[in-house]
Parts: C-alpha cells; structure tokens; sequence
C-alpha cells in the first residue's frame, strides 16, 4: 500500500501528529508492559504503532482512505494497492472533495459533515458516489468518518463498493430474465391452450411415469363422455378397454416407437365408443410424454372442420400432382403425386429447390407461370413437359393459381400428367403431304436459296405464333422461351403481320 501524500510519509507524519501513534498517549489508555518489556493488549487499547507503518495499515483495511479537512479539502490520498482505480487518484490532493463527487452526493456528504462537526463520530457509514463529469468514470465508496487530531483532520476510510454494486445488477438482470420468462411461458401456455381448446381434433397428452393425462382438450372430454377439466390429471388408461390383450399404456408406448406406428384399438369404457388412439412420443424437461390424438372408428362422429380436411385428403391422396412455391419458384410443399411424378424418394430432396429445375424449358416455363398467375391471379391448362429424377421427359399441363399470403404471394401449382393422352391431341401445324409437295413445285421456278428462305419465313412465323400463344401474349416471355431480344421480337412479330393483331391494346 503506498501513501499518496505530497511528501514521503506526509499522511504518517500528520496521524503521529494528532497523537494515535505517541507512545505516552497509549500508555495512559491502559498499554501494559511485560517483564521482558514486551507491549500487550489491555484495557480495548491498542499497541504501539510506528508512524512508517501506520499509513501501510490503513491503506491494507480500506480501500480508499482520504485525510481532509474541515471544510472539506483533500490533504492526503491512500489507496489499496489491490484496488484499481481510474483515474489516479494521487491528484485529487488539494482539491475539494465535493468537485471529486457525483452532483446527488455532495448534498449528503455536506449534511453528515455539519453532523459530523457538531455532534461527534458515529457508527452510521456514508455511501458516496464519486464521478467526473455526466459521462465519466463513476464509482460508489462506503466511508466511515473519524477526527484524527487537533488540528480538525477528518479521516476517511472508504470501503469499494463495485463488486456489491455488480453483484446488485446482476441480481437485477437475473431478475428481470426472470420476469421476462415467466411472462413468455405464460404466453406460451396461453397460446397452447387456445390451440387445443379451438382445434376440432381430440388430443390428450400423458406422463409416460405416472399414466396421468397432464393435459387435454374439451373435445376429448367430450369424446370420452367427461366434462372439461374432469379428464386433467385423471390416470389415463383406465378409460379404456383394449381390444385386444394386454396394457393400454404399453400398447401405446410400443406403437409410439415402431418403425410403422399403427392407431391402438380401444373402447370408452364410460361412453362406449370405438375409438382409436395415434400415440407421438417426445421428451420434455428430462420427463417422456405421449400426445395421443383420440378419434372415432369409422363410422363414428366427431365435429370435423370438413373442408380443410377434405382438402387436406385432396392434397395427400389426389392423383393430380400438387407444387406450393414462393415467389422466386422455389418449391415450399409437394404431394406424393408430384414425387411420383419426377421419380423421388422423399420430399426433403425438393424443398427448397426451384420447380423450374424439373420443367424442360426451366426458367422460361416457370416465368410464363408466375408472371401470368401473379398478374391476372391464375393461368389454366399451360403445356409443357417435366423431367424426372432420371432425365424422362413427361408431358404435362399445369394450372397455377396466386395466393396472398400476408405480405406475400405463394403459387399453387395443379400439375395433371398428359403424356397417355398426348398422343391424342391435334399437332398444332402438321406437316401434311400438301406442305411437302407445295415445297417440291417451286423446284425449277425458284432458286435453291429462294425455296430455303420461304421454308425458313414459314416455320419462324408458326414458331413465334406458337410461343406467343403458349405464354398468353407475355412478349417478354416469348423472347426469352425462343432465345431472342425483345427487340428482335418485335421485328419479327412487325415483320409477319403479327404485332398489330396480338397487341393487347
């Protein structure tokens, strides 16, 4: 610990001074000697203590020790060298300890001052911030206050206060992460139980340890001829009989691990009802539950949201296959009949992939779709062929229909295999035997690069008729599916007699 006084010793020198460390004044306190001349304690008085020392000792018991006056000057400055104080204190020596506080605490030192000069010491510590400037170094300090002469000097010792004043804070945020919690689990539980009660489904979930329902919905009180809360926290298995032999809890378990679970059979033991129980298993706070959705044999009733499971069903077991994408096309859903159809395995090996990696003309036909179904809100009966997993071409007609989606727009794609009835289908232009033969008589009347240039005029302009056509007069479409400029587009279309009867206007 090193004193912080002007001169080597000043702050000892000023302490010997006031009389704590003269050998007589200890004495007349009650300091004893032993025969061998050694010094003891006696009396609640204090052994001898030399002036090079004393400042050491007060340095090592606080933090911050400050000797001032009176009137409130700093004289000397002690520091702990333990403690890390910025900035360095050493220059706080002369100046009025209120310029070295913080403005809420030079009210509170002048008040216990005054109190301190008129009624004497007191065992009451004072807590004191000191600061420099609104946006400086602050730090909060316990000082006690003790006379330490005749001269009028004040010792203080101060105590740090940092770490109790992050130990509060900390304690603070803990709190508040806490309440922060507590008001997001009540959320959750909120949320939850708006979703059981207001679902049409019956669900009740079940402690694997105790075979106690731990939560449930009306519908499944009801279901099992109960009131609402009569089924909460009711042992489980003993509203049922099981079909066949054995224990409901285990028959449960055992389905909710297989491989290929199947529904367990089981009848209401109050209702009578057949019914059939589809176990999901999951794990939460380290204890193993079961969600088991309760619905009737066939054949028996239950309030059923019917179009959004009829469409549901659509969606699962229609032969037409069924894409949902963004709209960048990539894919969001897709069917069993779309995987059937592009030959893959999963669904997981096409989500997030776009669907125009399996349209033969990619992002040409994928364009058409969007760009139509987005600006007139659908586009009916769109040829084109998809290519599956393994490069086999089928031909396809599409649907897609725009739907919003909050802020955004998801595309339903309705995509119907027509590669059986193709062949059914009228070529748009056919080359007859009259084209042929057509062909043939301007041999000896025109020369060879005359004839390849008429042919060439006429299959350009059924081209570009047919991709007007095919993307329903989107120009900027047409070009990209022929591989032109819209420029030279619209030279062709000026060129054929085409461009005043396809525009829109």
């Amino acid at each position: 610990m090193r004193p912080c006084a002007t001169q080597e010793g000043g702050a000892n020198d000023r302490l010997d001074a006031a009389g704590l460390t003269s050998a007589g004044a200890l004495s007349r306190d009650g300091l004893a000697m032993t025969p061998r001349g050694t010094k003891y304690w006696n009396s609640g008085t204090i052994p001898l203590i030399g002036p090079e020392i004393l400042g050491d000792i007060i340095s090592e018991i606080s933090d911050l020790a400050m000797v001032i006056s009176e009137t409130g000057t700093i004289l000397s400055v002690l520091v702990n060298p333990l403690q890390d104080f910025r900035p360095h204190l050493e220059d706080w020596e002369g100046k009025d300890v209120r310029e070295t506080l913080a403005p809420e605490s030079v009210a509170k030192l002048d008040t216990r001052l005054a109190d301190f000069l008129e009624n004497g010491p007191s065992h009451r510590p004072i807590e004191l911030n000191h600061a420099e400037g609104p946006n400086g170094w602050e730090f909060p300090i316990r000082y006690s206050l003790h006379r330490i002469g005749p001269d009028g000097s004040i010792l203080m010792l101060g105590r740090d206060l940092r770490p109790i004043a992050e130990m509060q804070q900390q304690l603070v945020r803990a709190q508040i992460s806490l309440e922060q919690d507590f008001e997001t689990q009540r959320e959750s539980d909120a949320r939850f139980r708006m979703i059981m009660e207001r679902t049409n489904e019956a669900f009740a979930i079940v402690s694997l340890r105790t075979g106690r329902v731990t939560d449930s919905n009306t519908v499944a009180a009801s279901l099992l001829g109960m009131a609402g809360d009569d089924l909460q926290d009711a042992p489980f298995a003993p509203e049922f009989e099981l079909r066949k032999r054995g224990d409901v809890m285990e028959a449960l378990s055992a389905q909710a691990i297989a491989d290929r679970p199947m529904p367990v059979q089981v009848t209401s033991r109050k209702s009578g009802t057949h019914l059939r129980i589809i176990p999901t298993m999951f794990r939460a706070s380290g204890e193993r539950l079961l969600m088991c959705r309760i619905e009737p044999e066939e054949g028996g009733s239950i309030i059923a949201d019917s179009l959004s499971s009829n469409l549901a069903a659509l969606y699962q077991q229609g032969p037409d296959s069924i894409v949902f994408t963004d709209a960048a096309g990539k894919i969001l859903a897709a069917n069993e009949s779309f995987l059937n159809l592009i030959e893959a395995a999963h669904d997981l090996s096409v989500k997030g992939r776009t669907l125009g990696d399996y349209l033969m003309r990619g992002s040409v036909d994928l364009k058409v779709l969007t760009e139509n179904a987005a600006r007139s809100g659908r586009m009916r009966a769109y040829p084109t062929k998809v290519v599956g997993a393994f490069g086999t071409p089928r031909t396809v007609e599409i649907a897609v229909t725009c739907i919003q989606a909050g802020d955004s727009s998801v595309f339903a794609h309705v995509i119907r295999d027509a590669s059986r009835t193709d062949h059914l289908r009228p070529v748009r232009t056919p080359v007859t035997d009259d084209n042929v033969r057509s062909v043939m008589e301007l041999v000896g009347s025109a020369s060879l690069k005359d004839i390849v240039a008429e042919t060439t005029n006429v299959v350009e302009k059924m081209c570009i008729e047919t991709a007007v056509e095919l993307t329903m007069n989107n120009r900027v479409a047409a070009a990209e599916m022929l591989g032109l400029s819209r420029q030279s587009l619209y030279v062709k279309l000026r060129k054929y007699g085409l461009l005043a009867r396809d525009d829109p206007s």
